[in-house]
């Protein structure tokens, strides 16, 4: 029996592909709950990045109760909202966004979506030296996430330095001592070489983002290679690692768990992380059948 009816969705570019409708909404119904999800691109509804903030102004009007918010967007949406979560504030980056009495707050589901993801896909992992490639919006949630699971060093590169040199900063700030550095293109060969671990945090890889991030040259077995990107599951930095013989872990466990603390915060109901993740895999099964990676 329906109990209760929230408006809720994803602002952000090329996410038609997205899964979040169908999670959030399957996760509805074991509740009980009507729960509708758009997704606002801002590719279709044109106006670009910066156009966030008339969205997020539209959807308060509009009565909706929550939204989602990824790539482009995750750091610009912050100046258009009435107060920030201790994490998000912390990381200057917003993946979930609450409105509640009239005042729009944003919180950051990536951070324990990712760190989650982690610990359940890659136990015993060793991590004392690890290289991030990507400090946007998803890369400081996993940045952040890497640091409080205990990664030793964290070597973190970006096309854009000075945001890379920005991310490594406030990380030292937050977990002291200088545990995070950076990188440039010319010693990412070196950094990696060295590296227990690769987590891979930018587009590329994406449908609309096909390729890889680094030249498939620079993986070697003794990495084990994390993604964030969850469409498709089997990126093609996935997929050359894998041929190495390295450890893995899709994007798909991250989309789940933030999703899952994202949902709690919309409705005030406690998930079902597990039959999240079920669902993932019959959303992508078909997709994987159609289109097999291989």
């Amino acid at each position: 029996m329906t109990t209760s009816a929230y408006l809720t969705g994803l602002v952000g570019s090329g996410i038609g592909p997205s899964l979040s409708p169908e999670l959030h909404q399957r996760e509805a119904d074991r509740h009980g709950l009507r729960l509708l999800y758009r997704t606002l691109d801002i590719d279709v509804l044109g106006g670009g990045p910066e156009s966030v903030g008339e969205l997020i102004r539209a959807a308060r009007t509009l009565g909706f109760d929550g939204l989602n918010i990824t790539h482009p967007c995750k750091q610009l949406v912050i100046e258009h909202l009435d107060e920030l979560a201790p994490e998000a504030a912390a990381l200057g980056a917003v993946n979930t966004v609450v409105f509640r009495d009239g005042r729009t707050i944003g919180h950051n589901t990536d951070v324990t979506g990712f760190a989650q993801s982690f610990s359940r896909g890659l136990p015993g992992a060793a991590a004392d030296r690890v290289v991030q490639l990507g400090a946007g919006g998803a890369g400081a949630a996993v940045a952040h996430a890497l640091l409080a699971l205990g990664v030793d060093r964290l070597t973190v590169a970006d096309r854009d330095p000075a945001r890379a040199s920005g991310l490594a900063d406030a990380l030292n700030r937050r977990f002291g001592g200088r545990r995070a550095t950076t990188a440039t293109r010319a010693g990412l060969p070196g950094a990696l070489a060295d590296a227990d671990g690769l987590v891979h945090a930018t587009p590329t890889g994406m449908a609309a983002h096909p390729g890889l991030p680094l030249p498939a040259r620079l993986l070697h077995p003794g990495l084990w290679v994390a993604e964030v990107v969850y469409r498709p599951l089997d990126t093609e930095l996935l997929l050359a690692a894998r041929d190495l013989g390295c450890r893995t872990l899709d994007g798909g466990g991250m989309a789940v768990f933030q999703a899952a603390d994202a949902f709690r915060l919309f409705t005030g109901r406690e998930p079902h992380p597990e039959r999240m993740l079920d669902d993932l895999a019959a959303l992508v099964a078909p997709a994987c059948e159609d289109a097999p990676h291989a």
